[in-house]
C-alpha cells in the first residue's frame, strides 16, 4: 500500500515537472489582436498564426493609427527598417497576464530553454521584473530591457533568417510544393494582388483555391507561394522589361535588400568621372529622398535631372518605365516596403483608375514632386 502511494505521488510529481518544463506559446484564451482586416490573425512578415505564437507576439502602432502585429520580436526586427520613422508605440505580450503592454517598459528573459520564435534564441517579455526573474531562475536566461533585447534581435537577424530558410527547405517548402501541385487551382492564384503573405494566406483559406487545408498545410503552401513561386515568377520575366536587381544591392537610404521587393524596385544611374554609377531602391519614395539630397546618405554628389537615368516599376505590369515620364499616385491605401509610397504608372489613364480604386489623393509628374511632399509621406 505504501509503495503504491509513493508510486502515485512520484507519478504526479513527474507529470507536474513535465508541465513546468513545457512552455506553450499559444494564447490560453482569445488573443489581443490589434491589426485590422481579414488577415489580422497572421504575422505580416512570416504568415504564422498570432494566436499560436501569442506569448511572443509584438505589435506596433504607427503615427497614422495603423497597427501591425508580429509573431515575434524577430519579425518586428525584419520589418523595422521600413517602419522605423512611422512608429508611435511598440507593444508586447506579457507572458504572465497575456495582455499587451508597452515594450519599452517590459522585462525580457533572453536565452531561456524555451525555443525561440523565428529565432534561435528565445525572448519572452514580462510586465513585472519579479516575474521575469522567477521565470529566468526556473528556465534559465538573462533579464534585460527592450533596447538591449531588440539590439540582439536585430544583430542576429541574418543568422536567424539563414537558419530558418534551411529548416523550411527541409520541411515547409516541400510540403507546400506538394500541396500546390496536387490541389491548387494555379490559374486562380495571382500573387501580384497581395502585399503580404498574411493577405495571401487569408485568400487561399477563404477561396479554397487549394481545397480544404489545415493550419499547417495552409502555412506551408503560403510560404511556398510567397517565398519561392513569387520570386521565381519575377526572375523568369524578361529582364529587358523589368528592373533587374542583384541580391547584394542595398537601398542606400534604408539599407534594405532591394531584390526582395521586385514589385517596388526603382533604379537611378549616372556617369561620374567616366564611370557608370548605379543605385537600386526598394521604392520610389527612397529614390526621391536620394535624388534631392544624396550627400545625406553617403559620399555622393547631387546631379541634374538631365544627367540621371531613372527607372521605376509600373504598378500594374511591373514593367521598367522611365521614372521622369511616369505618373505617380500619392496618398493611396496601398503601402510599399517603406510605408506610404509614390505609386508609378506608365500612362495617366492607369494612374486615374488606380487613384479611383485605392482612394489616392493626387496624381503628380516627376518634375512636379517637391521634397516636402516626399517627406510628408512619412508623417
Amino acid at each position: 500500500m505504501q509503495k503504491s502511494l509513493w508510486a502515485f505521488v512520484l507519478s504526479i510529481f513527474l507529470v507536474l515537472g513535465l508541465h513546468a518544463e513545457e512552455f506553450n506559446k499559444m494564447a490560453s484564451g482569445e488573443p489581443e489582436l490589434i491589426q485590422k482586416g481579414d488577415e489580422k490573425a497572421y504575422c505580416p512578415i512570416c504568415g504564422m498564426s498570432l494566436k499560436q505564437y501569442y506569448k511572443t507576439s509584438h505589435g506596433v502602432i504607427l503615427k497614422n493609427g495603423t497597427a501591425k502585429q508580429y509573431c515575434s520580436i524577430r519579425c518586428l526586427a525584419a520589418d523595422y527598417p521600413s517602419i522605423q520613422s512611422q512608429i508611435s508605440k511598440i507593444v508586447v505580450t506579457d507572458v504572465k497576464s497575456e495582455k499587451l503592454i508597452d515594450a519599452k517598459s517590459a522585462f525580457y528573459v533572453v536565452g531561456s530553454k524555451v525555443p525561440g520564435t523565428m529565432s534561435m534564441v528565445s525572448k519572452l517579455a514580462f510586465a513585472n521584473e519579479a516575474d521575469a526573474k522567477a521565470f529566468a531562475s526556473e528556465n534559465g536566461g538573462e533579464v534585460m530591457g527592450f533596447d538591449a533585447t531588440f539590439a540582439k534581435a536585430r544583430a542576429s537577424l541574418a543568422d536567424d533568417v539563414d537558419e530558418f530558410i534551411k529548416k523550411k527547405q527541409k520541411g515547409m517548402y516541400p510540403m507546400g510544393e506538394k500541396i500546390y501541385n496536387a490541389k491548387c487551382q494555379k490559374e486562380k492564384i495571382h500573387l501580384h494582388d497581395f502585399n503580404s503573405i498574411a493577405e495571401l494566406k487569408v485568400n487561399v483559406k477563404k477561396t479554397q483555391v487549394c481545397g480544404e487545408v489545415n493550419e499547417q498545410e495552409l502555412q506551408a503552401v503560403a510560404l511556398y507561394l510567397w517565398e519561392i513561386v513569387r520570386l521565381e515568377t519575377h526572375e523568369q520575366h524578361d529582364h529587358k522589361t523589368m528592373i533587374h536587381v542583384e541580391k547584394d544591392e542595398k537601398c542606400p537610404v534604408c539599407g534594405m535588400f532591394a531584390y526582395k521587393y521586385p514589385k517596388w524596385a526603382a533604379r537611378m544611374s549616372y556617369t561620374e568621372n567616366g564611370k557608370q554609377i548605379n543605385f537600386a531602391f526598394d521604392g520610389v519614395k527612397d529614390l526621391l529622398k536620394f535624388y534631392y539630397n544624396p550627400s545625406k546618405w553617403g559620399n555622393y554628389t547631387k546631379h541634374k535631372e538631365s544627367e540621371l537615368s531613372i527607372l521605376v516599376s509600373d504598378y500594374y505590369t511591373a514593367e521598367a518605365i522611365d521614372g521622369k515620364k511616369a505618373f505617380y499616385v500619392v496618398g493611396s491605401d496601398i503601402y510599399g516596403p517603406m510605408g506610404k509610397e509614390f505609386i508609378p504608372f506608365k500612362t495617366f489613364k492607369s494612374a486615374q483608375i488606380f487613384m479611383k480604386d485605392h482612394k489616392g489623393l493626387q496624381i503628380v509628374e516627376f518634375s512636379k514632386i517637391e521634397e516636402s511632399l516626399v517627406y510628408a509621406q512619412d508623417q
